[in-house]
């Protein structure tokens, strides 16, 4: 797992339309840039790199130290993508949006050849592992899948605590175990506990859940545990173990849902109306009817990120964004790709260090002095 800490608050506000319009322009060339020298595979592995997003967040003018670097960066990727011809899209989104992955899934695969299924079913259970497995204090409300015409995905998604006002950002790229540290990333504050099931450390919890739901004690296990304070109040649990206690009436309710049947804990968990508090439950269960326990660390590890800027932020830090210095890199990048396409040459990184080793060669202090292309 490559995770690490930075703090993003939750602003609020929106990007001016000059800022926006210029982002979109310059997101599209340095996305057909990484196009021609990676692909659109390599572009989303790179979107899965929490480093790579927030270089290229940095890079278009927004903030790095807030939520809108997930959710303004991921809209800014998508317009620009629509607007391509490159073989990679964005679907799914902030709210409401992010429901409509299956359809935008059907529709980009009248185009492509892609298993829309398998990657429907994926950023299903994305999305609930961060929302139900990994309970952070962190509710989902942002969900976005990067797919190729190949069916190369990645998903960047973001949390929020609203009693904090903070976010945090989650990574994917092609999870085939989603319950053994599948995160590429995760970016968010550190210092909480956090009740991990989808964690390698809690194997013996999820074996157990599953003991108790095939063999039918799971509703008597859990009326053990109706309304007994002593059993849920442990101290070292996370604080929302506990708050409320489970009533005789959720017990029922939760012994009635989940699917005896279940193939296994991949199924349990894709079963309608297994949430945050049914995991729970079942991790209590486990825990403290049988001794299995579950993994309570906080996957978001301690070590820092640090960023760059390139044209600077949307809200004035490090310093405003210079409007000049933007459409000055726009413009050295558009002359870069019309060079590449009347050269013949697909090689536009080549271009790049080209343009880099005559400004080096360039003396900043003769005025009358310029490299020539």
């Amino acid at each position: 797992m490559f995770s690490g800490y930075a703090d993003l608050p939750l602003h609020g506000g929106r990007v001016p339309r000059w800022l926006y319009a210029r982002m979109v322009r310059l997101a599209g060339l340095v996305l057909r840039v990484m196009y021609e020298e990676h692909g659109p595979e390599g572009i989303v592995e790179r979107l899965s790199s929490p480093l790579w997003f927030q270089a290229l967040n940095n890079l278009i003018g927004m903030d790095w130290d807030s939520s809108g670097s997930t959710t303004v960066t991921t809209a800014v990727l998508r317009e620009a993508l629509e607007r391509s011809d490159l073989e990679l899209r964005v679907v799914g989104g902030k709210g409401r949006a992010a429901l409509s992955v299956p359809q935008q899934l059907r529709e980009l695969g009248r185009r492509w050849d892609i298993d829309v299924g398998a990657l429907a079913e994926a950023s299903r259970l994305v999305a609930k592992v961060d929302s139900a497995l990994v309970q952070d204090g962190y509710d989902v409300y942002h969900h976005a899948l990067f797919v190729t015409s190949r069916g190369v995905w990645a998903v960047v998604q973001q949390g929020m605590d609203p009693a904090r006002r903070m976010a945090r950002r989650y990574h994917w790229y092609m999870a085939h175990d989603y319950f053994n540290d599948p995160h590429r990333a995760i970016v968010g504050v550190r210092g909480r506990g956090a009740l991990n099931m989808a964690s390698s450390a809690s194997a013996g919890a999820r074996k157990t859940i599953m003991d108790v739901v095939r063999d039918g004690s799971l509703g008597r296990d859990l009326m053990a545990l109706a309304g007994q304070s002593t059993l849920l109040d442990v101290p070292r649990y996370h604080p929302w173990t506990h708050r409320p206690r489970i009533s005789v009436e959720e017990a029922r309710r939760i012994a009635a849902l989940v699917p005896r049947d279940a193939a296994d804990f991949r199924d349990l968990v894709l079963a309608r109306g297994v949430g945050p508090r049914t995991i729970r439950a079942l991790a209590l269960v486990a825990e403290l009817v049988y001794g299995s326990p579950a993994d309570w660390r906080d996957p978001a590890n301690v070590d820092p990120f640090k960023y760059a800027f390139a044209v600077g932020g949307k809200d004035g830090v490090p310093y405003p964004v210079d409007r000049s210095t933007y459409d000055e890199l726009i413009g050295v990048l558009g002359r870069l790709m019309d060079v590449a396409v009347r050269a013949g040459d697909s090689g536009i990184l080549g271009h790049l260090r080209r343009l880099a080793e005559l400004a080096r060669a360039w003396s900043p202090n003769d005025k009358y002095r310029r490299p020539t292309y």
